[in-house]
């Protein structure tokens, strides 16, 4: 792990125990959002990169809970997934390996907001 010097002298060391989304990961991500934001569903979202997990809130408003959460928690990977979509009220609406799979949960609410 490198060491980074800030220009105020202080040292500066990456965590390198937190969990965070790949560039190619938030791309699918962003490109959901985009399709709902577009359809007016959603207003915000939010990125969260903890110590076992990264969560990707989405919001219809600023001030609210949010209304999902797309959380990878890489030591699922193994056996349920380390995707998955959860509700508002905390119920695991989707699980799984693939990401663009687990997305499709939420794809179908678009084409619903559309109709």
């Amino acid at each position: 792990m490198a060491t980074v010097i800030v220009g105020n002298g202080y040292l500066h060391q990456p965590q390198a125990d937190v969990v965070s989304y790949q560039r190619d990961e938030l791309s699918i991500i962003l490109s959901l959002y985009g399709k709902m934001v577009a359809a007016g569903e959603w207003r915000d979202y939010g990125i969260s990169s903890l110590k076992d997990q990264a969560v990707f809130s989405v919001f219809r408003h600023t001030a609210e809970f949010p209304i999902y959460r797309i959380e990878k928690t890489p030591k699922l990977g193994a056996k349920q997934g380390q995707y998955s979509v959860v509700g508002m009220d905390g119920r695991i609406l989707k699980r799984g390996r693939d990401l663009k799979t687990v997305l499709s949960v939420l794809e179908r609410k678009l084409i619903k907001a559309v109709s």
